[in-house]
């Protein structure tokens, strides 16, 4: 599988961990930056990994920031992209099983490096079901399509 990870300088020490942990089970891994632990603005490396997911250069992306949640914020902006930060093994399995989710968005400040691993590797290895949360996610891409058209209703 294709991964794109990428961080802020929060995020930058566990990004680190991740890649070596994904490229040792044998994923092809982008490391997206940053470089380094001085202050960057996360919306830069969120641009970085969502550009990938949406134009097919990459399938599946991991972002990490202080929460998660600017990094989400900032993916989401991308037509196709779905991401969302994760918790625990829970939701990220969730988040793949009904939502297609893309962008595992995680918390450096929030979790633990053992629970960011476990969690990845269930993100990485669980499918998406379809079924009904096909149609739902369906109607998800259609909203993409009326933002970007300017439209209000």
């Amino acid at each position: 599988m294709r991964i794109a990870v990428a961080s802020d300088h929060r995020g930058f020490q566990i990004k680190e961990q991740i890649v070596d942990m994904l490229r040792d089970k044998g994923h092809d891994v982008e490391d997206a930056g940053t470089t380094g632990p001085e202050s960057v603005d996360y919306p830069d490396f969120a641009a970085i990994v969502a550009k990938k997911i949406s134009n097919g250069t990459t399938d599946r992306g991991i972002l990490i920031c202080g929460t998660g949640i600017g990094m989400a914020i900032a993916a989401n902006k991308f037509p196709g992209v779905r991401a969302a930060p994760c918790t625990d093994e829970v939701t990220a399995e969730i988040s793949r099983r009904h939502n297609d989710l893309n962008v595992l968005c995680l918390s450096a400040d929030l979790i633990s490096p053992r629970t960011v691993e476990r969690m990845i590797e269930t993100w990485v290895n669980t499918e998406f079901e379809g079924g009904r949360h096909l149609r739902r996610i369906q109607k998800i891409d259609e909203l993409e399509c009326c933002k970007k058209d300017g439209e209000n209703e």
